[in-house]
């Protein structure tokens, strides 16, 4: 029973668009959050001057607000994830699921 409930679900051209989309819209985040990532590393590394720079007469530099808005950055694009995932992505899966 499994085995052929399996069968229609992966045979179901809905769920190859699922799957499909859901991989290329996965990886395409993971690959802007490591883009965000390692260019502030790659600051770090290469260029600590820039970073280290007063912001204002205070005692806060640069780095600070930079490391925080990556920090914000990855909350978001989670946030943007979740939010397709609970609305096109769920409704792709109950209609896969209602159909097999």
């Amino acid at each position: 029973m499994g085995d052929k409930l399996t069968r229609s679900i992966v045979s179901n051209p809905k769920y190859q668009h699922l799957r499909r989309t859901r991989m290329r819209y996965g990886w395409t985040l993971t690959v802007v959050m490591l883009l965000v990532y390692y260019a502030f590393i790659g600051v770090i590394a290469f260029d600590k001057e820039l970073f280290a720079l007063k912001l204002g007469e205070g005692v806060m530099t640069w780095g600070i607000p930079v490391g925080f808005g990556v920090i914000v950055f990855s909350v978001l694009i989670t946030g943007l994830y979740v939010r397709r995932a609970n609305s096109e992505f769920d409704r792709l899966t109950r209609e896969i699921v209602q159909e097999a």
